[in-house]
């Protein structure tokens, strides 16, 4: 399971890079697992690069077009209802989380429901170290793009 932090390290060369894009390529044979808000997390990420003057508008539209195309043909997307919205809420004032962060930490702990119970092993990658925390307390195997740069 991919947040909003290291899923934007696949479409914009920064530490951790190299290691992600191993990680999600087809061939690596791992399942690619995304909120629903990571598509407007990661644009978002994108144009504020290219406010701030650190992507150029041509970067930002191959950027934009490969997240898409890896949405519609690559990502699992994981949805968002009212039990998952009140899950992060609590999650929310238990670690003192964004709300977005909440959001991506209940939908990694919901996928790690299923998961377990097909015997499948999850990890959440993130380059956040305040959603990182509160995943290692939920019991969530974490992986920081950060640390393999």
């Amino acid at each position: 399971y991919l947040d909003s932090s290291a899923l934007v390290k696949r479409y914009i060369a920064e530490s951790g890079s190299i290691w992600l894009a191993d990680v999600v390529a087809p061939e690596s044979g791992n399942a690619i697992h995304i909120s629903v808000i990571a598509g407007a997390e990661v644009v978002a990420a994108f144009a504020r690069r290219q406010r701030a003057g650190g992507l150029t508008a041509e970067e930002v539209a191959r950027a934009v077009y490969e997240f898409q195309d890896d949405w519609a043909n690559q990502f699992e997307v994981v949805g968002i209802d009212r039990a998952l919205i009140g899950e992060a809420m609590i999650l929310a004032r238990r670690h003192s989380l964004r709300g977005y962060d909440s959001v991506q930490l209940a939908s990694a702990m919901e996928l790690r429901e299923l998961a377990q119970a097909e015997g499948t092993p999850i990890r959440l990658l993130s380059a956040d170290d305040e959603l990182n925390a509160a995943a290692i307390a939920e019991g969530l195997a974490v992986e920081n793009p950060n640390l393999h740069p």
